[in-house]
């Protein structure tokens, strides 16, 4: 049976952690959250960057006290520019994730590694009372790390690339 990492250029069963990076417009809230936490729970097999088309340049508050909540380490996080991840020595990306809303411009990654789009709203473009953005962020939080959960889990040994970009684009259908 074909394994999915040979067919894949950039992907090898052998090497691992797997490179992930998680792409939206702004990265301050939901790239930053899904780097965060794959980062915990993928530790060892799983090695995850974020970035923006439109980088903020600052990581949002909202973002940073949910995840401080959440037990995690928040000082190194930054926003940046998906062009940091295209420069001679950055790391070989195994999988691209955008967690964009289609109506926003969400930037496509060249190349061929595994690629979804798991769309969900920006919480960071929530407004109203502070309850009420606390909440659009505490809710982003527990959607990620669902998908993420189900992403660490998924059995990938023997898949085509193609069975497995099927795979990681269906988590985002299982909410």
């Amino acid at each position: 049976m074909e394994n999915a990492f040979s067919s894949a250029p950039g992907l090898d069963d052998q090497r691992a952690p797997y490179n992930v990076l998680f792409l939206c417009t702004g990265n301050s809230a939901r790239s930053i959250m899904a780097e965060s936490i794959l980062n915990r729970i993928g530790r060892g097999r799983f090695h995850a960057f974020s970035a923006g088309s439109h980088p903020k340049g600052q990581v949002h508050q909202h973002t940073l006290a949910v995840l401080r909540q959440q037990g995690f380490d928040t000082g190194r996080l930054h926003s940046k520019s998906w062009s940091e991840f295209i420069k001679a020595g950055a790391p070989p990306l195994d999988f691209v994730i955008t967690v964009c809303e289609a109506s926003e411009a969400c930037p496509s990654w060249p190349g061929q590694p595994v690629s979804a789009q798991w769309a969900m709203p920006d919480p960071a473009a929530v407004e109203g009372t502070p309850e009420g953005i606390a909440k659009a962020f505490g809710e982003t939080f527990r959607l990620l790390n669902a998908r993420l959960s189900n992403f660490v889990n998924l059995n990938m040994d023997g898949l085509s690339c193609l069975a497995l970009q099927r795979q990681v684009r269906d988590i985002a259908g299982k909410d």
